[in-house]
């Protein structure tokens, strides 16, 4: 017998609402904070689930980082016609473009970003196109 289970994502950072809210925004979903006021989560649709947790000695993560590799990032899926919407509002909510190409936009499948508390996330085409 499983014993069943299910896995969220936890992103640290120095102040869990306020990244928590910029998740909430950036998928539509809200926010939930429990009796551990250094541990939120984000909940919404599609399965959605993201977990924020306070660390005091936090140090954003820099990317792309020459000397090592990336850890982990989120990966955010949208509909082709969707992606330039996408950007706009994560733009909007405080994502920074960290994409290393002459352009973070147009007509490309991946787009890179940093979060308000520099952790790295792309928006990406869903379905990837099947060539």
């Amino acid at each position: 017998m499983t014993v069943e289970k299910t896995s969220v994502l936890v992103l640290d950072c120095a102040e869990p609402m306020e990244l928590a809210e910029f998740y909430a925004g950036l998928l539509g979903a809200e926010t939930r904070i429990g009796s551990d006021p250094d541990f939120v989560e984000v909940v919404g649709n599609d399965g959605v689930r993201l977990a924020i947790r306070r660390d005091h000695g936090y140090a954003p993560p820099s990317w792309p980082r020459p000397e090592d590799s990336q850890q982990a990032h989120l990966r955010i899926l949208v509909g082709r016609e969707d992606i330039d919407e996408a950007e706009r509002e994560a733009i909007s909510l405080g994502a920074r473009p960290v994409d290393t190409g002459d352009s973070n936009s147009g007509p490309r499948d991946v787009r890179v970003y940093g979060d308000p508390a520099g952790h790295s996330f792309s928006l990406a085409v869903y379905p990837l196109p099947t060539e």
